[in-house]
């Protein structure tokens, strides 16, 4: 770590191809986790319910399962699972049946590398350099399954809250009352608005999920970390999805995932919450 801090033109470029394969292996969770859990879900609800067993094979798993083309199933081979490279080179299409390969692939892969730039640029190579990379890894794949399933799942939420508090114990980016009051706080500022928006409508403003995530970013940037995250959140999301909706010829009753820009806020809030607000604050004339 020493000496990538200390030759960084060996360590960004480094930090770059770690970026490219974890991105790879993120798009891999992005579209197996969800149906792994339906799959779960319902055998658990025919247990419970004492439904008969029925034969229903599990879907890939995420890690055992080499990746295979999405439509003939043909397993590919090491030089097709090239980040970015084989996506290029193949022209967005499977080797085998020609089938278009989605953008997501090489867009994933290229973020997850550019955000990875940006947290060794800012933290260096050490610890604080690897638990941003870990923090972004779960915030790209928690994006990513959002925005394809309206789903942000316990088994990431939860772990990526208990990391931060992790870190802030050891007070690797925080002390940990900063963490652990940002964690309360995150989760119920929404969990308060969900419930007031429920009383006043009867319905639901947002997933349960959103909550968690809020809460697990709260875990990383601190209690003073959480109000910049909504503000900049709402507004992110208020400014892209009414486009989105205006683009897609949806009203304004249709449901959009609130987590991408919450995970969006909250990374940058992370990696410059205390120089946005030390600026908002001398423009503002209050400091």
């Amino acid at each position: 770590m020493a000496f990538l801090d200390a030759h960084p033109g060996l360590g960004f470029p480094a930090a770059a191809g770690l970026g490219l394969l974890v991105g790879s292996f993120l798009n891999v969770v992005i579209l197996r986790l969800p149906p792994r859990l339906e799959w779960q879900w319902k055998r658990d609800a025919r247990e419970i319910l004492e439904e008969p067993d029925l034969y229903d094979p599990p879907p890939p798993g995420i890690v055992v399962e080499g990746s295979h083309c999405p439509k003939c199933k043909k397993p590919l081979s090491w030089y097709e699972n090239i980040p970015v490279l084989s996506w290029v080179l193949q022209g967005g299409k499977c080797r085998g049946c020609k089938a278009p390969i989605s953008i997501q692939y090489p867009l994933v892969e290229l973020i997850t590398a550019l955000l990875f730039l940006a947290c060794a640029w800012r933290f260096g190579f050490g610890w604080k350099g690897f638990g941003a990379m870990l923090l972004t890894s779960y915030l790209v794949a928690l994006s990513g399954i959002d925005f394809r399933t309206r789903l942000l799942p316990d088994q990431l939420t939860l772990p990526l809250m208990w990391l931060g508090l992790v870190a802030a114990s050891d007070n690797l980016y925080m002390l940990a009352k900063p963490a652990l009051l940002g964690a309360m706080a995150g989760y119920l500022s929404l969990w308060s608005v969900y419930w007031i928006f429920k009383q006043l409508t009867g319905k639901e403003g947002m997933g349960h999920g959103d909550f968690k995530l809020l809460a697990a970013l709260g875990a990383w940037i601190g209690l003073s970390g959480i109000l910049p995250t909504i503000l900049l959140s709402s507004l992110v999301g208020a400014i892209v999805g009414s486009i989105w909706l205006a683009v897609k010829g949806r009203d304004k009753a249709t449901p959009i995932p609130f987590g991408p820009y919450l995970a969006v806020a909250g990374w940058i809030s992370f990696m410059w919450g205390q120089q946005l607000v030390g600026a908002y604050l001398r423009f503002a004339g209050l400091a």
